[in-house]
């Protein structure tokens, strides 16, 4: 099975390429996202070109993107989540991490991709650098404050 490059585990011919190829459209915005990167991977720039919105056409460079997707080593697509987007949504956004090798250097972009549906077609419109999320422990520390608020070391509060 040629395993599909968005990294759904389908097979290509199974997920990205039947939208790629237009022989059926993204049915939400996270398929028109996977879709996007599996062209750059295989250097199918004229669906990027095509599947952004037209009114955020006009800063793009064709011959650009498609020499950046040629000199770089796709190494993976990671959907961290999804907001909206689905099959009955007018708008949506992606979060996503693609990671690549640029010139021999590692590299990822973490972006929050915002996508407009119109006349039954998802498009990307504009993308925004994710922000850090904050670090979440579970485990406190025996010298970490108490979480009850009440000023005092876990260890001499409620942790005894």
């Amino acid at each position: 099975m040629n395993s599909c490059p968005c990294g759904s585990g389908a097979s290509y011919a199974d997920c990205c390429e039947p939208i790629i190829t237009g022989k059926q459209p993204a049915e939400t915005a996270e398929q028109l996202m996977r879709a996007r990167y599996s062209a750059y991977v295989r250097i199918a720039t004229d669906f990027i070109f095509e599947s952004t919105h037209p009114n955020h056409r006009q800063d793009y460079d064709h011959e650009g993107t498609r020499k950046w997707a040629e000199q770089s080593e796709w190494l993976g697509l990671e959907i961290i989540g999804a907001n909206r987007g689905g099959p009955d949504d007018t708008s949506g956004d992606v979060e996503f991490i693609a990671r690549f090798r640029e010139k021999g250097a590692l590299r990822t972009h973490h972006e929050c991709g915002h996508f407009k549906r119109e006349q039954g077609h998802w498009y990307f419109t504009e993308g925004s650098l994710a922000k850090p999320r904050p670090i979440v422990v579970d485990k406190i520390g025996r010298n970490d404050p108490c979480p009850c608020d009440s000023g005092l070391k876990y260890k001499k509060c409620c942790g005894k």
